[in-house]
């Protein structure tokens, strides 16, 4: 166990007691040794804290590196850190922690509030703490987000201004799906999401469109590359930037402006990442920009010359390497940042021993990792039940059946119950199973209030309010409901736009210039006259102006005839779902009337402006050049004539005010909002929920299901070990993710695409071990009705076993049965197809393989794919009607004669010759 840190706890001690008011009991000569000078004060943060958890918190100095192991506490030891830094004197402004969901920073925000102010000030009404001003607690996009609106005047980063609009991925798709057809391309061909990813990887690698032109060099990526300028541009023209976007401009803004980085290194002297195992490589480097050391300042002459950078993770939990995340800053953080300190928070206070030692077990078979203790004073605990099911509905009715048990004769909660699965569709046969059982579920989708129609109807009208530049909503809104303004008049619009390199708002205020018919250019009046009355003009300061954000976005509904449009749609239909369709949009206003009432300028930095003179709000919490030096960490103690006090009020901006701040602000929170803010465990439901979405949670009850080669490992995992590593990482989680009860399930036969296919048990079965696991064959218990008996995997079936054990290693088993090998193969080729064309997950990207060029407009000779090989050779070009062209890499003979293609868009794919539907190119 970790020893606590070398340098004492130091706290301000309060003035001494006049002698006048001392109790009688003590006399003079008892004064040395009942208040002696050298007797410590004792420190409430550090109660209940184990021995290595205080020697995180105590240890505020210098770069250091806490790995905490699943349930270890971290946020405990995050905020009473903060804690402890402010308690030795810090200002709370110069403190920034930065973690990846609302959620978790609200967490760690009221924990702080509480540790330090007392739980009073959590209560609904309390005004917020001096104590605490200027304190940031954020997530990563929120923070480029809210640096990019407070210095994009100074950033002069191209087509950056303080207006932009953030695009979501419905907007980058609609913004994509522009670029396409103004480049001609076909989406058959050039998929959208493939296209996307590519240049989210791109941009998550610090590659902007440039950058990536000038390393493409083979076919694809150099297509890609010109897709990338056009897409750039598109939203450039439309005032937006996308997520990825928040963060390379950030970078940039640091990179390029040494000004502004000095101003918040110096502002923010404590840097805190929490999950920092989840990082990506532009994350990386937004850290290490914030965390060099700041240069010397009037009164900061004792700035220490290490980065205060305090990073938590846990390399075993990383789980985001397919959306960029690299292990490897937390593994090589004792090499970027040099005289770092390790403390390892090994013991686990959620899991039962059962659980911990099995998911430890598993864990311990991947090689790239650190290793670390992990115990549990909870000891004993029932063992994890594998559970082998006939079929997934058999599966989803043990769950539900084991669930109704859990809550019937142990009493526990619905919502203290979950599901996880690693493919999302496996959750609807388990809806089913549910409604069934007559068990209350949700599933978790972050998302689903502010992606309906109606709600994404009326965000865009806000977005179009917050800047008119917006295409992407513009077009969403524009005829929406229909108001006269058609297709063809939008074309002749937007091509005239694009001609004089104006954005869409640009080309509708000057369409009279068109010669469109009247009534179109009536239409158009209208509709700019409306968007111009909400505004005041463009101002936000017109008579016509609402004095709040609430009442804004309800003049908008109502006049934009949104509220019309669905009443009408309601009264015509009868149904339930028209009529939610209104609660949804009265749900939208109250969505908007409570931020109204958490929302306050000083946390907007777009609100005010720089002023060195009298420092803002904006100061404290972005690091303007007002801000006051910090005491010196010598001596916390020694107060001073430069010791930081909360600065005055600040003046808005004429051209920002407040309700245009606000509105901002608000699109900016629904913008930033991520799938793990929307699970709400204190909902009396099951939740059913996907292995990543389950991080960072814990239930009493957890039940996993689909444990299967090709599910779980994903069939990705085959291609890579790193990939097969995330896999087992991704169990782990699932594993710890439970508390007291675990179930883990697989099936015989698994429906995919209106086939029953069979299954292989999970390889993680076995690396669990059988010591760790009761193992039960249901199996024979339940057989489809008008499906006969069968041969499963491992032989004929014998009638039932209400509860026949099967061997732990049976992943194994099954592989060296020669019985099976054309089964296997079988499986693996019909899962190879089943998964590609269910969700294709390859990307392109510029480290493609070489391959020979296609040319799009090359003849293709009529025919169908025989099922010979031998018309198909290596290195010849073929086109796929559902996955376009691509290369043939290699061919197999026989009656099942295959052929493996790579694909231009959607990556390397295995198919069968007789089904292939492949035409031979050249």
């Amino acid at each position: 166990m970790a020893e606590p840190d070398d340098q004492p706890h130091r706290r301000t001690r309060p003035p001494p007691m006049p002698l006048d008011d001392l109790p009688d009991f003590l006399a003079d000569d008892d004064l040395p040794s009942k208040l002696g000078e050298d007797t410590p004060a004792p420190n409430p943060i550090l109660d209940g804290l184990t021995e290595a958890q205080k020697s995180a918190v105590l240890h505020t100095e210098g770069p250091l590196l806490i790995l905490a192991a699943a349930g270890s506490g971290k946020t405990r030891v995050i905020t009473r850190r903060i804690a402890q830094i402010i308690e030795q004197g810090t200002p709370p402004w110069c403190i920034l922690a930065l973690t990846f969901t609302n959620k978790a920073a609200g967490e760690m925000r009221e924990r702080v509030i509480s540790q330090i102010c007392g739980p009073q000030a959590l209560e609904e009404g309390a005004p917020p703490d001096p104590r605490l001003r200027g304190l940031t607690i954020t997530t990563f996009h929120s923070l480029c987000a809210r640096l990019l609106r407070r210095y994009a005047e100074r950033a002069e980063l191209p087509g950056l201004k303080p207006d932009y609009t953030i695009y979501d991925s419905s907007d980058q798709m609609s913004a994509m799906k522009r670029v396409l057809k103004q480049m001609n391309l076909q989406s058959t061909n050039w998929p959208p999401r493939t296209v996307l990813s590519a240049i989210s990887n791109a941009k998550n690698e610090l590659m902007d469109a440039k950058a990536f032109e000038a390393n493409a060099h083979d076919y694809y990526s150099k297509q890609i590359a010109k897709i990338y300028l056009n897409y750039e541009q598109v939203l450039r023209q439309a005032g937006a930037i996308d997520f990825d976007d928040l963060l390379l401009f950030t970078v940039k803004l640091l990179e390029k402006h040494e000004d502004i980085r000095a101003e918040l290194t110096s502002r923010w002297r404590y840097l805190m990442i929490d999950e920092y195992q989840d990082t990506n490589s532009v994350q990386f480097r937004i850290t290490s920009l914030l965390a060099a050391p700041p240069p010397p300042m009037p009164g900061m002459e004792d700035a220490p010359a290490q980065p205060n950078i305090c990073v938590v993770g846990d390399p075993d939990q990383a789980i985001y390497g397919w959306r960029g995340a690299d292990i490897s800053n937390i593994l090589d953080f004792e090499e970027h940042f040099p005289g770092a300190r390790a403390i390892l928070l090994g013991e686990n206070f959620r899991s039962t021993a059962a659980i911990l030692q099995a998911a430890d077990t598993l864990i311990k078979k991947n090689e790239h990792r650190r290793d670390k203790p992990l115990y549990t004073s909870k000891e004993g605990g029932e063992p994890i039940t594998v559970v082998r099911c006939n079929n997934e509905r058999h599966e989803a009715e043990l769950v539900a059946d084991w669930f109704r048990k859990l809550h019937d004769e142990d009493n526990i909660a619905w919502r203290d119950m979950a599901v996880f699965y690693r493919i999302n569709a496996f959750s609807r046969v388990m809806e089913d199973a549910m409604r069934q059982y007559g068990i209350p579920y949700k599933i978790a989708r972050g998302t689903a209030f502010f992606e309906r129609e109606e709600i994404k109807n009326a965000i865009a009208y806000l977005r179009v309010v917050a800047n008119p530049n917006d295409t992407v909503s513009l077009l969403r809104v524009i005829n929406t409901p229909t108001r006269g303004i058609g297709k063809t008049t939008l074309d002749v619009i937007q091509g005239a736009a694009v001609r004089a390199n104006l954005s869409l708002w640009q080309g509708l205020t000057r369409a009279k210039e068109l010669g469109l018919n009247p009534r179109a250019l009536a239409s158009i009046d209208k509709f700019v006259t409306m968007v111009n009355d909400w505004t005041g003009g463009g101002s936000f300061m017109g008579a016509t102006v609402s004095n709040t954000l609430h009442e804004l976005v309800e003049r908008v509904i109502t006049e934009s005839t949104l509220e019309a449009h669905y009443t009408k749609q309601a009264k015509a239909s009868g149904s339930e779902s028209d009529e939610e369709r209104l609660d949804n949009l009265s749900e939208l206003v109250t969505s908007a009337r409570d931020f109204e009432r958490e929302y306050d300028p000083a946390d907007d930095p777009a609100y005010f402006a720089i002023n060195n003179d009298t420092p803002a709000p904006d100061t404290q919490e972005l690091g303007g050049t007002g801000v006051p030096p910090v005491q010196s960490q010598s001596d916390p103690e020694q107060t001073t004539a430069q010791t930081p006090v909360p600065p005055p009020q600040g003046q808005p901006r004429e051209e920002l005010p407040e309700l245009l701040a606000m509105l901002r602000a608000y699109l900016e929170s629904i913008a930033l909002v991520a799938d793990a803010d929307a699970v709400d465990s204190s909902t009396g439901t099951v939740t059913l929920m996907t292995l990543h979405a389950s991080k960072g949670l814990e239930f009493p009850a957890v039940a996993m299901i689909g444990l299967e080669e090709g599910s779980l490992p994903h069939s990705r995992a085959n291609e890579s070990q790193s990939e097969l590593e995330e896999e087992r990482r991704l169990a782990f989680v699932g594993i710890t993710r439970a508390m007291k009860h675990l179930q883990i399930s697989h099936t015989n036969r698994r429906t995919i695409r209106g086939m029953s296919e069979r299954m292989i048990p999970s390889r993680f079965l076995e690396e669990i071990g059988k010591e760790h696991i009761i193992t039960s064959d249901q199996s024979d218990t339940y057989m489809d009705e008008g499906m006969g008996e069968y041969d499963d995997a491992f032989g004929p079936s014998k009638g039932p076993s209400p509860s026949r054990s099967f061997r732990a290693g049976s992943f194994k088993d099954f592989k060296q049965d020669p019985r099976h090998k054309a089964d296997l193969e079988r499986i693996e080729r019909a899962r190879e197809q089943r998964l590609a064309n269910v969700q294709p997950r390859r990307t392109i990207s510029h480290t493609s393989p070489n391959l020979p060029s296609i040319n799009p407009a090359a003849k293709t000779p009529s025919g169908a794919s025989g099922a010979s090989g031998a018309a198909y050779p290596q290195g010849s070009v073929v086109r796929h009607p559902q996955f376009g062209e691509g290369v043939v890499m290699k061919t197999t003979a026989g009656s099942n004669a295959r052929v493996v293609v790579e694909f231009k868009s959607v990556g390397r794919k295995t198919l069968v010759l007789e089904y292939a539907r492949l035409k031979r190119v050249r």
